[in-house]
């Protein structure tokens, strides 16, 4: 009895002294080349872990007691990248904001993966539109095959790593699935793009019976890719195409299958409701349709319609106050409303709001943003165009996410009309009331009321 007592007590004590041992604290440290913030921020998903503020030398030091072995986000704003932790890591990190990724470097515990992460991200940014010019036009059989040792010469190269450098499994898991969904999300696209290249506009092109075997190890539930940008722009595009695919022969519709947004975006909701088990991802997934359908609004009726399926199938989704928010943004924007109480300011130093700035006849407002110069160029000769055009209409630009002093000299700098430019302090207020997310979003007001919250300068 006394052996047995000794040995449950040393198995209790084992037992309450080994989740701390598992806890061993991390450490992230470096330097940042021409800083374009004062603090970087580690997050987990959407949720910040911890921040730290550069040191006059530009260094920054991160300690974490404990965290969850897997993908995070490192953070300077406006910029960001992957960073794989694991406990007990000691990482440092060293980048140049003028080319943030292409100067970001890893070392220490855990540089294998992360520096095969960032090269494996640099890769595909330019690999894309090489697959869309030299693979996307061939036939099926060819492409697939193409895609293949693409596919095949990475995971080599991970596996060759993996043999040189201790990489844990689930590092190789991450790594691993960065080339599959990236694979997969190649030949997702490749009906589409081949159709507008090569095939009739009206169809897409036939495929063989084995072309998306590939989707039998897709997995709807890896809580660890969540985040991960293959795996989540391969879910975006999935769901998409098995909505296009199962609606263009089974409903009666013509044949822009997607040009019925409303229709469409409700077959979306449907299949991700029905194939996605993982609570964040479904989330992700809803706000995704949700945001591409609200901010492409045909109408308010259809807005009701879309917003009653959504909830009904998402009524607890963690990003439901962002897109409430944004549907009653779109509401007050429609035709006869007023236009919000939001504040500019104009060269001379007025404060007026955009109902005065309305006032009486037509007015439309455009958007732009010093740090946009060659999209300020653009939208400065097209207003130009428009205004030589409709010269019973008031054109007045508000500049949005500029410093004040920078906005006056760039009035001038672009030649522009101090008496039909304003200057807004408040970003993030403009782009949610405002719905400001499209470069050229303008609003058409007549007497003071919206006749077209959602028109678009280029059309």
């Amino acid at each position: 009895m006394i052996r047995l007592l000794l040995l449950l007590m040393i198995l209790g004590v084992w037992g309450c002294q080994e989740p701390q041992q598992d806890r061993r604290p991390v450490s992230i440290s470096g330097e940042i080349v021409n800083p374009t913030d004062s603090y970087v921020i580690l997050y987990k998903g959407e949720e910040p872990i911890d921040s730290a503020r550069l040191d006059a030398q530009n260094r920054f030091v991160l300690r974490i007691d404990s965290l969850e072995n897997g993908l995070y986000n490192f953070f300077h704003r406006p910029e960001f990248q992957y960073i794989y932790l694991e406990q007990g890591d000691s990482m440092q990190i060293r980048l140049n904001t003028i080319a943030f990724d292409e100067s970001l470097v890893f070392s220490g515990s855990g540089e294998a993966v992360n520096n095969f992460l960032i090269d494996f991200f640099l890769e595909s940014e330019g690999e894309e539109n090489l697959i869309r010019e030299a693979l996307v036009p061939m036939e099926p059989e060819a492409f697939s095959a193409k895609l293949d040792s693409l596919k095949v010469r990475k995971v080599r190269q991970l596996e060759e790593l993996s043999s040189e450098f201790p990489i844990t499994e689930g590092a190789y898991h991450t790594a691993r699935a960065s080339i599959l969904y990236k694979n997969y999300y190649y030949r997702e696209k490749y009906p589409f793009w081949h159709r507008q290249m090569i095939a009739d506009a009206d169809g897409v092109h036939e495929l063989p019976n084995n072309f998306y075997d590939y989707r039998s190890d897709v997995s709807y539930d890896d809580l660890s890719l969540t985040f991960l940008k293959p795996y989540h722009d391969f879910m975006v595009f999935h769901i998409g195409n098995l909505a296009y695919m199962s609606c263009k022969d089974a409903c009666s519709i013509d044949k822009d299958v997607v040009g019925n947004q409303l229709h469409f975006n409700r077959h979306q909701l449907k299949l991700i409701d029905s194939l996605v088990t993982a609570d964040e991802l479904r989330d992700n997934l809803f706000r995704t349709v949700a945001f591409d359908y609200l901010l492409k609004y045909d109408s308010e009726e259809n807005l009701e319609v879309f917003m009653t399926d959504f909830l009904s199938r998402s009524e607890n989704n963690r990003h439901l106050s962002e897109i409430e928010a944004l549907s009653e943004a779109i509401r007050n924007l429609s035709p006869n409303h007023q236009l919000p109480d939001l504040m500019v300011e104009s060269a001379d130093g007025s404060i007026q709001s955009l109902k005065e700035l309305a006032g009486a006849g037509p007015v439309v407002f455009y958007f732009w943003s010093g740090p946009q110069q060659h999209h300020l160029a653009n939208i400065t000769r097209r207003v130009r165009s428009l205004n030589e055009e409709y010269q019973d209409y008031r054109f007045v630009g508000i500049c949005l996410r500029t410093e004040k002093p920078r906005w006056k000299s760039m009035l001038t700098s672009y030649s522009l009309d101090p008496q039909n430019q304003y200057w807004a302090e408040d970003f993030e207020s403009f782009a949610h009331t405002l719905v400001v997310y499209h470069p050229y979003k303008s609003i058409v007001t007549k007497d003071g009321k919206i006749v077209d919250g959602f028109a678009n300068l280029n059309t």
